[in-house]
């Protein structure tokens, strides 16, 4: 025993002396960080630069080949950035409240624990927040891997001027919990797509309950911790946060569940070698129009990730296109393409080109 004690001292120590070298080093980078950030300030220059945060995450994942895997290396190293961040300026996030909704733990998930956030009551208050400055960025849902596009997020681009900045991908998976066992339960609350994304749990098991649509998951967890006989389908941390208790876990009908946000700013983002750029077109109703469309894509050798249609609603069965694919529009062939597609489309409106998440 006294063999083993000396042994595990002897590493305490060389734990101990590398952890003095790792704050030393981390307060290191951190005074370069901060060095950089005056200078941008200097260049009325956003802090917050996606492309090179990619590009850090990439490099450091690289130089593992340790024993951490991947992601525990890149979430230390979120924590590390978001923390300079904080320092060249305190940032102000704005998503879809209240707190533990999944757009609040994507957030969470790409700015980390030392920037601040504000909760806003829709998506419309997010872009608002964004555009009146008082929130430097604004997280939203665009498309789920099961029900599709978030077309309200889809329709706010109609009007708003905010840019795409950055997305993330964030994995979903849904709790059905309650203030009481699951006998009790009479009606759940939750957002509509969650329902969507939890039809078949929800027959199977509670086909009975009356499903009543709330403005977000964490909102629904609200409500139930408050009303007898009601549940909600939300985020295990908001069980945690508003003291429910799990009824069950994973009640999503797919195993493979992942959500897609969207960062939004008021400024375009520069390239970062592996982007995607959005764009929102209309075209003339003619013969041969979405041809024409889909035409300088081909021309051009640029993949097209997402197109998906919204109806304009300013005139019958006009609708605008909204379209993503890989590129940044600093680079000529994406460049010569959006500028065919205006000679040839009634309104084109670039929404942003940014780091790819995947």
């Amino acid at each position: 025993m006294r063999k083993a004690a000396m042994k595990i001292d002897g590493f305490r120590r060389k734990i101990d002396a590398l952890d003095r070298r790792i704050v030393a080093l981390i307060n290191e980078r951190t005074a370069c960080a901060r060095e950089i950030g005056e200078i941008k300030r200097r260049a009325d220059r956003d802090v917050y630069a996606p492309e090179r945060e990619k590009a850090v995450y990439e490099r450091v994942e690289a130089l593992g080949g340790g024993l951490l895997p991947p992601g525990a290396l890149r979430a230390i190293y979120r924590e590390i950035m978001s923390a300079a961040l904080s320092l060249e300026k305190r940032l102000m996030i704005s998503y879809l409240g209240p707190e533990a909704t999944f757009t609040h733990l994507a957030a969470r998930n790409k700015f980390g624990g030392s920037v601040d956030y504000r909760a806003a009551s829709n998506i419309a208050d997010i872009f608002r927040d964004v555009e009146r400055g008082e929130a430097d960025y604004g997280v939203v849902p665009i498309e789920n891997s099961n029900e599709g596009a978030v077309t309200y997020t889809l329709d706010m681009f109609m009007d708003s001027r905010a840019k795409i900045c950055a997305e993330i991908y964030q994995e979903v998976s849904h709790c059905l919990m309650a203030g009481r066992p699951a006998g009790g339960i009479g009606r759940i609350y939750s957002k509509a797509e969650v329902f969507g994304q939890c039809r078949g749990w929800i027959r199977g098991n509670h086909p009975g309950a009356e499903l009543v649509e709330a403005s977000s998951t964490a909102r629904a967890a609200q409500i139930a911790a408050k009303e007898p006989g009601a549940a909600a389908i939300a985020s295990e941390l908001a069980a945690e946060l508003y003291g429910l208790k799990i009824v069950a876990r994973g009640v999503e009908d797919s195993g493979t569940n992942e959500t897609r946000f969207l960062v939004i700013g008021r400024r375009a983002v520069g390239p970062g070698g592996d982007d995607k750029t959005s764009i929102m077109v209309s075209v003339s109703d003619k013969v041969g129009a979405l041809y024409r469309m889909l035409h300088p894509f081909k021309r051009h050798a640029i993949n097209l990730t997402k197109i998906e249609s919204r109806p304009s609603k300013r005139k019958a069965w006009e609708y605008y296109f909204f379209i993503d694919f890989e590129g940044h529009v600093a680079e000529k062939n994406v460049a010569q393409a959006i500028e065919e597609l205006r000679r040839q489309c009634l309104f084109v409106e670039h929404l942003g080109s940014y780091p790819k998440a995947r």
